[in-house]
Formats: structure tokens, sequence, C-alpha cells
């Protein structure tokens, strides 16, 4: 059975107050049926680990450079993430993909770097409004899995994450039949590429909320979710953690 994963991306939001809302997370689920995952912003990543009610919920960086160290301003290696007390690493997001031309090869050698340092590797892949219209949705999703994924991969090692682009902060959700329609090619394309294939957790992205997550966790081969702005607010990600805990 795949372990079913709430993952929250606060990005760039949060300071130390913000811990606040990671401890009030743990408190009201201090032995969920699911794993927690909060990615703050690399500020927060060691007071996050090190937080004393932090609970089951595990903590994971936004991104990680290539290498182990070096003369790289303003990037963090793997090594240090899990040195600060993370467990997994966001990696290929659709703005890092967009805003810092991040190509899949890129993506591919920082989850190797991830994987090196004993990181989970969140890898995430989806299709901008442009691709959907133009039907390459699946033509798109397939490249990035093939391209962004390490031959080394694991079940145990990388998540997959699907995030159409067109719905990320949109206040816009495909319809449950789109969802499926990807997360079941993604999961034929995991099982004929890895022999733990039908092991890799598959989570959606893209305006979850309390309103419409359990609807969503009901899709065949959707194994949690990667949350963006509903999981600043112990409030608001505390339902969609329930949504999945119940699925």
């Amino acid at each position: 059975m795949r372990r079913k994963l709430a993952a929250g991306n606060w990005k760039m939001n949060g300071t130390s107050a913000s811990l606040a809302e990671v401890a009030a997370l743990a408190a009201a689920y201090p032995a969920p049926t699911c794993e927690m995952l909060i990615c703050p912003p690399a500020t927060l990543v060691a007071a996050a680990a090190s937080l004393p009610g932090r609970g089951a919920i595990q903590i994971g960086g936004q991104d990680c450079h290539t290498g182990t160290s070096g003369a790289h301003t303003g990037d963090i290696a793997a090594g240090m993430l899990a040195d600060a007390g993370a467990s997994h690493v966001i990696l290929g997001h659709s703005e890092r993909r967009a805003d810092h031309g991040e190509t899949d090869a890129l993506v591919r050698a920082k989850a190797e770097a991830a994987l090196a340092a004993g990181l989970i590797a969140v890898i995430c892949v989806g299709e901008t409004e442009a691709d959907r219209d133009a039907g390459r949705t699946l033509d798109v999703v397939g490249t990035q899995l093939v391209g962004s994924v390490p031959d080394d991969a694991t079940a145990a090692t990388v998540v997959i994450a699907y995030e159409p682009v067109w719905a990320i902060g949109t206040g816009r959700t495909p319809t449950l039949a789109q969802i499926a329609e990807v997360h079941d090619f993604l999961r034929a394309g995991l099982v004929a590429r890895f022999d733990d294939g039908d092991g890799f957790r598959l989570l959606y992205g893209g305006s979850v909320k309390p309103a419409n997550a359990a609807e969503i966790f009901a899709v065949s081969n959707v194994d949690g979710a990667l949350v963006g702005g509903a999981s600043l607010k112990a409030q608001d990600f505390g339902p969609i953690v329930a949504a999945l805990a119940s699925a």
C-alpha cells in the first residue's frame, strides 16, 4: 500500500512566527494515518526541523543545487538541507522551471544530488494552459517524467507531483476526469520504467482546498497533494490532511 502524503509548499512566505502554524497542525494530528510534510523557505528549515512541537510533521526544502559545495552564491546543497534537518526537497516546480529556466536535465541532476544526500525528491511535472488547450498535456508531462526522474529512483526515494501550471494559485481546478487521465498516465509510465513503479506516490497540486480535497483524493492514483497557499495556515491545511487521512 502506498502511504498517503499531504505536502505543503510555503514558497516565499513565512517568518519565524509562522512556525506556530506547524505546531498547531502537529497538535491537531498527533498520530496521523497519512504522512505530513511542510516545505518552508530555506531560512526556516532548521528552525522547523528542531521545533519541539513538530510531532510527526516532516520538513523539506524547496530546491537544491546539483553540487555538494562550491562557489554558488545564494544556492543550497542537498547535503546542507539534510544537515538542517530536512528529509525531502521539492524539485522542478513550475515556478522554478518558468522563472529560472530549469530544464528536465537540470531537475534530474538536482534529483540525483538529493538522492545522494539521502533526501526524498518530490519531482514536479505539469502542463501550461497553452499545452492543455493544444492537447499536449500527456506529451508534456510524459517528457518531463522521463527527463526529470533519475534512472536510480525508487518508490522510497522519489515522489511525483502533478501540478497543472494553469491551476496553481488561480482557483481553477481540472475536472476529476482530467486529473485521473494524467495520474493514470504517469502511473503507467512509472510501471513501464521501474520495477517498483506501482509504489511511487503521485501527488496532485493546483488549487487544492478543503472544499475539493475529498473528491480529488477519491480519484484513481492520487496518493496525496502538494498544496501551496492553503498550507500556510493550520486551519486551512488541517481539513485537507483530514480528507486525505480518511480517503
